[in-house]
Parts: C-alpha cells; sequence; structure tokens
C-alpha cells in the first residue's frame, strides 16, 4: 500500500502554491490538463488538486472498509502520481509562460474593436499633426531665442508623438488586413 501521508504532505503544498498561482494569473482561457488526467476540466489548478485529494480519500475509506483490490489500488495510485506531477509541471513553468511574448493578441479581439482602435489613433494622428504646424507656425513668427528653443522642444516632443502614433497606426492597419485575409 502506498504512503497516502507522503502524497497528502506533497499535495498540502501543491495546494498553497496552485491556490497563489490562481489569485496572480486568474482562469486560464482553456482547460488546464487533458480530460483523461483529470475530469474537472478545470481552466484553474486548485480544483485539480481537489480531485486529487478526493482520489486519495476515496483510496483512504476503501482501504478502511477493505473493499480496496490491489489491482484498483495501482491504477488509482498511477493516476495519483500522474496528476501530481503534472500540476508540479505546471506551477514549475509559470514563470516561463509569464515570460513569453503574447503572440496573436490582436486575433483575439473583435474586429469591431480593432476599427474603434484604428479610428481612434486617426484622430489621434490628426490633431497631432495640426498641433505640430500650429507650433511651426508660431516658430516661424518668434522673435526670442528662448521662445524659439521652447517651440523648438515642442515641436519635436510632437513630432515623437507623431512617430510612435503612425507607427501604430501601421500596426493596426496590418492586423486588420491580416484578419480579413483570414478570415
Amino acid at each position: 500500500m502506498p504512503d497516502l501521508k507522503r502524497l497528502e504532505d506533497i499535495l498540502e503544498q501543491l495546494a498553497q502554491d496552485a491556490a497563489q498561482i490562481d489569485r496572480k494569473r486568474g482562469e486560464a482561457q482553456r482547460p488546464l490538463f487533458d480530460e483523461q488526467l483529470f475530469f474537472c476540466r478545470s481552466k484553474l489548478l486548485t480544483p485539480c488538486v481537489t480531485e486529487v485529494r478526493s482520489e486519495i480519500t476515496a483510496l483512504r475509506n476503501e482501504r478502511k472498509t477493505g473493499k480496496l483490490l490491489a489491482s484498483r489500488t495501482q491504477h488509482i495510485c498511477e493516476k495519483v502520481v500522474a496528476q501530481i506531477q503534472a500540476i508540479q509541471r505546471e506551477l514549475a513553468t509559470v514563470q516561463v509562460r509569464k515570460n513569453e511574448p503574447k503572440r496573436n493578441r490582436g486575433w483575439r479581439r473583435p474586429i469591431h474593436e480593432m476599427y474603434q482602435d484604428l479610428a481612434q489613433h486617426q484622430d489621434w494622428e490628426r490633431r497631432l499633426a495640426a498641433m505640430q504646424r500650429d507650433k511651426e507656425m508660431l516658430l516661424s513668427r518668434c522673435t526670442t531665442i528662448t521662445d524659439q528653443q521652447k517651440l523648438q522642444k515642442e515641436i519635436l516632443a510632437l513630432e515623437g508623438r507623431l512617430t510612435r502614433c503612425r507607427t501604430a497606426l501601421a500596426k493596426i492597419e496590418k492586423d486588420i488586413s491580416l484578419r480579413e485575409r483570414k478570415g
């Protein structure tokens, strides 16, 4: 008979780690594990730990009542060990996944939101360009050096903002174009 106390001690630590990770990261987009491994199909780790605990409790209860078969013991123990290893792997890779670049975020956003972003950035581009033209006109009429220097700094800052805005605009347009081509 396996050492259930040792498994329960491991699970206690896993439960604490899982609860901490669940609070930090929230639900995953899809269930974390295959239905062959966990029945609960959870997007959080804590319900998976609870499922393993219930398997161990069932094993302990069957042993107490004398209804535990050797074949069942081996099957349950193998499954529990596989479940614990899966949870441990998930916990070990949390930091790695957090540092991975988020790919294709735009694909998950509805297309109407992408068009709203496009319109917003086009508006910002128009307003920034108008502000830059106004500052350049003021600079051409400016007579004092300190005012000229101040306006030149403002124009440079506006140029930087305008460049960043246009870069973002081009990216949004590209994302929309890709989305429409892929359907």
